[in-house]
């Protein structure tokens, strides 16, 4: 009986404290690998880096088109720009140009 009642004490409260410890250390497991954890959070914001970067590069891009189609407009066309989409489009070139011929 005595040895009953120790074995409980001792028992007891370690079966308890094992099962808290494993559940505990799942909920830290996903909470470090999980669908939304510690890694997926880094590889978030690592996409959002990226994604940053090419809308600040598409931004300029567009900032440059926008200034070179209001060189465009009916009311103040740029000589030299209109020069050059001419010359473009009719498949001309001046007769001091200098044309360079590269491979495809």
């Amino acid at each position: 009986m005595v040895i009953r009642r120790r074995a409980r004490r001792i028992l007891i409260p370690l079966v308890l404290y094992g099962i808290s410890a494993g559940i505990a250390a799942y909920f830290v497991h996903h909470a470090h690998t999980g669908a939304r954890g510690m890694e997926a959070r880094q590889q978030y914001e690592g996409l959002a880096a990226n994604l940053n970067a090419e809308y600040e590069q598409v931004r300029t891009e567009r900032t440059e088109w926008e200034r070179r189609i209001g060189l465009l407009r009916a009311d103040q066309i740029d000589q030299d720009l209109l020069e050059e989409r001419a010359r473009v489009m009719l498949g001309r070139v001046h007769r001091n140009d200098l044309v360079i011929i590269t491979g495809q």
